[in-house]
C-alpha cells in the first residue's frame, strides 16, 4: 500500500482556501481516508469510494459524494517519499491541484 500516513498541504477553491490534513490508512488491506475539518467547515459531506487503484506510485481513486448525485469525484494522487502531488476532479467545480503535501505522521 502506498501513501499511508497524515499528510497535510495547502488548496484553493471557491468554496475554501487554506491547508488540509487527512489520513490514508490501511483497514485491512483496504484503503481508509479520514479528515481533519479545517475551522469553519463542520462536516464532510457523505462519501463512498468505488474504486481505488494504485499505478506506480499513484493513487487513482473514483468516489461518490452525497452533494453531487450521479456524478464522481476522480483524484489521482502521486507520492515520492513523503511529499505528494495530484488533482482531484470534482463535477461543477473543476480541477483541484493537490500541491506541496508533505507526509507529517
Amino acid at each position: 500500500m502506498i501513501g499511508i500516513g497524515k499528510w497535510t498541504g495547502p488548496i484553493d477553491t471557491m468554496f475554501y482556501k487554506g491547508n488540509v490534513t487527512f489520513y490514508i490508512k490501511d483497514a485491512g488491506g483496504k484503503y481508509d481516508f479520514d479528515f481533519d475539518l479545517p475551522a469553519g467547515i463542520n462536516k464532510v459531506p457523505d462519501y463512498e469510494f468505488t474504486e481505488i487503484a494504485e499505478d506506480g506510485n499513484t493513487l487513482n481513486i473514483k468516489a461518490k459524494v452525497s452533494l453531487l448525485p450521479g456524478k464522481s469525484v476522480d483524484a489521482a494522487l502521486t507520492f515520492d517519499g513523503d511529499t505528494m502531488h495530484g488533482v482531484v476532479k470534482v463535477p461543477f467545480i473543476g480541477k483541484i491541484k493537490v500541491q506541496n503535501f508533505r507526509r507529517v505522521g
